[in-house]
């Protein structure tokens, strides 16, 4: 995902699709006075990923006790990244500027891109904050043009969730996933469901990431949504997938719905297939033991996903060295630790694999392990189209549940592919490193 190491685009692409953005973007010259003051709060949007509410109040509680004269303040930015997303592009046209965002993995470069984030390093310089532990191929994801514009926050794989239980009843293993999408089609899903009668496999809808939980699977099917700026969509091995999502789900073998989470915890589903983020939730829900396994390969089968944490450009520069400490703070070792087995999300100092407690915990909830060796060994960066693209995510969301509606799968794609394309070319390639 790191743009500059790709070597695909430069700075002269700032003002695309930002109207609205550009007038209140930058240094700071458009925000007004009460922007560039804030509230003398450190101002923090989150949308709280992977039920973390709670665990982020006693973080900011934290640093609050530590730095009186820095006090923060934990602000709902909305249900989910998207909700943030659009909260924080309507405080760039004349609103209150927060200190930091929570930005997704499909939100963060278009906030650099379009300059309404501001680049860390000269900050982490000054202020002499070290990076250096940060997880590398976590770090570099928020990499543009040579700058850093965010730093990982919640980070994520997706991974299958089991119960324990049904495996056993349909004499499948526990202590690993199917090897393909074929061997869950022909094997793991037939049997489930004749043993326990409920569906196999349960997914969150297109509004709710399918894109990015099956986007792996695209891969392993050969195909994929873009090569860098090139889409996919029309390929036929592309097709190929999205015509086995849609003949999974009227075999009854994957079930598509809004609250994939709720609908394996309550027990209507043997397997499901989400986030790292839902194992802390999942702990606690779940209607029984149960096992994460790898997604199916060849590997690589899935990817990289959650969010990071970045600051606006457009308050002072004082407000944003305070901002980068308090980022620091957040992310460092030990609350990481905190976060993580709080959330289910992945530790993002490396130093964290290191500590003794977190050791501890790995060992005894093998669970949280599997999304660390996954990342390691069957993960790869997201295609262009979905994080790179404005609104690329969502309209493949959109796009997926019409297949999984039942509408033809070659009819939808390529409308897709013709959709992002007219993004792009107008967007996107006029801005390419010649």
């Amino acid at each position: 995902m790191n743009i500059n190491r790709r070597s695909v685009l430069s700075l002269a692409g700032l003002g695309i699709a930002a109207t609205a953005l550009s007038a209140c973007a930058g240094s700071g010259g458009g925000a007004s006075s009460q922007q560039q003051e804030g509230n003398g709060k450190i101002q923090f949007w989150s949308n709280h990923p992977g039920s973390s509410r709670d665990i982020e109040q006693k973080l900011v509680d934290k640093w609050n006790q530590a730095n009186p004269d820095h006090p923060a303040e934990l602000i709902d930015g909305g249900k989910n990244y998207e909700e943030l997303g659009q909260k924080f592009n309507a405080a760039l046209s004349g609103g209150d500027l927060p200190d930091v965002i929570v930005a997704s993995d499909v939100t963060w470069f278009n906030f650099a891109f379009q300059g309404a984030t501001t680049a860390l390093d000269d900050i982490w310089s000054s202020e002499k904050i070290d990076t250096s532990n940060y997880v590398k191929t976590l770090l570099e994801d928020y990499k543009y043009d040579g700058k850093h514009y965010g730093v990982p926050y919640s980070r994520s794989t997706p991974l299958m969730y089991w119960y324990v239980e049904d495996l056993k009843k349909a004499g499948l293993p526990t202590d690993q996933g199917p090897k393909t999408w074929q061997e869950f089609a022909e094997n793991w899903a037939p049997k489930l469901k004749q043993a326990t009668g409920k569906a196999p496999l349960v997914v969150a809808d297109g509004e709710n990431y399918l894109d990015w939980y099956f986007e792996g699977a695209f891969w392993t099917f050969g195909g994929a949504y873009s090569k860098e700026w090139d889409l996919k969509f029309t390929d036929p091995k592309t097709i190929e997938a999205a015509q086995f999502l849609q003949d999974q789900v009227k075999k009854g073998h994957i079930k598509v719905v809004k609250d994939s989470a709720n609908d394996f915890g309550i027990g209507n589903a043997s397997g499901l297939l989400e986030s790292t983020g839902s194992l802390g939730g999942l702990k606690e829900s779940a209607k029984g033991e149960f096992v994460t396994t790898y997604l199916p390969g060849p590997k690589p089968g899935t990817t990289t996903g959650g969010a990071g944490l970045a600051i606006p450009s457009g308050i002072s520069d004082e407000r944003k060295k305070i901002a980068a400490k308090f980022i620091d703070f957040l992310t460092n070792a030990e609350n990481t630790i905190t976060f993580t087995q709080a959330t289910g999300y992945m530790p993002v100092r490396t130093d964290a694999e290191k500590n003794a407690e977190e050791a501890k915990y790995l060992k005894e909830n093998p669970n949280a392990q599997t999304a660390m060796n996954q990342l390691k060994e069957n993960t790869k960066p997201q295609d262009y189209a979905r994080v790179f693209v404005s609104g690329g995510g969502q309209k493949i969301g959109g796009a997926l549940d019409k297949i999984v509606a039942g509408q033809d799968v070659k009819q939808i794609m390529q409308s897709l592919q013709d959709d992002l394309q007219k993004t792009i070319d107008r967007d996107i390639k006029p801005h390419l490193n010649k």
